[in-house]
């Protein structure tokens, strides 16, 4: 049996196993890509072969290491940027081993590689007064202030993820009794939102002014659907502007997601269970909602203030024998 050669491998892990047996999303595919692109130019240019030459043979445990560590020193990427990458690695290791058991040394030794731990920081989310003061910037006059208001707004109230914000269509968003937006969001999950009544004035006024079923929600100038940077561009513009009337805002590094962290904390402070916003935000599993409580400040001083103070007397501790005494003074 004639072993399968490495570019070919590759064309039947993206076009057979991810597109046709996992349906994988275009991210994910974008995201492997980018992966091998740049495994491929790492490998061709260590081993002084064209990527096309490559074998599986070549890519063994400790390129892979070595390209890790380069995406890290070189490219300056960090742990969890590094981890994405071996998951990518680790996935097309595991297709190989069943493709062609030949291998099946060389991608034991490659699944075994472990992630690298990281620092997990605590989320960054916006108070009650930094979102009344992003939301008073957009001038509401012109139509990308109105556009710019509606889509902050529905952001700020629905939590939704900055790739289902920008794949909107007018005819997601359902008005009336039980108002809600629609959408398909990570994992080819749909769900439903409520929005409150003061929303869907705003989104029927847009919609009543600029609507069309097939056409996205929040569109470009150009009338086409915003791309990830536009709204991390918008984002960060108001963001600066919103700075001049509250400077706590301007401390801090507001993306997209960070407006979908202000939603579930606002939640957890009006007493909603985790259960709950773990089906509001679309959370795979609630314990992804923990990370919530852990950056509630607010959370953890009404648990302190719950807590009585030991009932000790204070003052310092005098020891009692000579000998003591001068080890302590020393």
């Amino acid at each position: 049996m004639t072993s399968m050669t490495l570019p070919a491998l590759i064309q039947r892990f993206f076009t057979d196993r991810l597109c046709v047996q996992m349906e994988a999303s275009h991210h994910t595919i974008a995201s492997y890509r980018d992966t091998f692109r740049l495994l491929l130019r790492y490998a061709g240019s260590r081993l002084g072969k064209r990527p096309v030459a490559i074998t599986v043979e070549d890519i063994d445990v400790d390129l892979v290491a070595d390209f890790l560590v380069h995406t890290e020193t070189a490219r300056g990427n960090c742990a969890r940027s590094r981890n994405t990458r071996l998951a990518a690695i680790r996935s097309f290791f595991r297709y190989v081993a069943m493709a062609d058991p030949t291998w099946m040394l060389n991608c034991q030794r490659i699944l075994a590689m472990p992630n690298k731990r990281y620092v997990k920081r605590a989320v960054t989310f916006l108070t009650a007064d930094e979102i009344a003061a992003l939301l008073a910037v957009p001038d509401r006059s012109t139509w990308a202030g109105k556009r710019d208001h509606a889509l902050l707004l529905l952001a700020l109230q629905t939590g939704l993820r900055a790739s289902e914000l920008i794949s909107l269509r007018y005819r997601d968003v359902v008005l009336g009794t039980g108002a809600h937006v629609r959408c398909v969001g990570k994992g080819r999950k749909e769900r439903s939102t409520p929005i409150r009544r003061e929303t869907a004035k705003i989104l029927k006024v847009w919609i009543g002014e600029h609507g069309n079923s097939d056409r996205p929600l929040f569109p470009s100038i150009r009338g086409e659907r915003l791309s990830r940077d536009a709204l991390e561009h918008l984002v960060r513009k108001h963001c600066l502007a919103a700075a001049r009337t509250c400077p706590s805002i301007g401390a801090k590094r507001v993306t997209p997601h960070t407006l979908r962290h202000s939603t579930a904390m606002d939640l957890l402070h009006h007493g909603v269970d985790q259960a709950v916003i773990a089906l509001w935000l679309g959370h795979e599993s609630v314990e992804t909602t923990q990370v919530y409580i852990h950056a509630d400040m607010r959370l953890k001083e009404k648990a302190l203030a719950r807590v009585a103070a030991p009932d000790v007397p204070t003052g310092r501790f005098k020891p009692d024998d000579q000998l003591l005494a001068f080890l302590e003074g020393l």
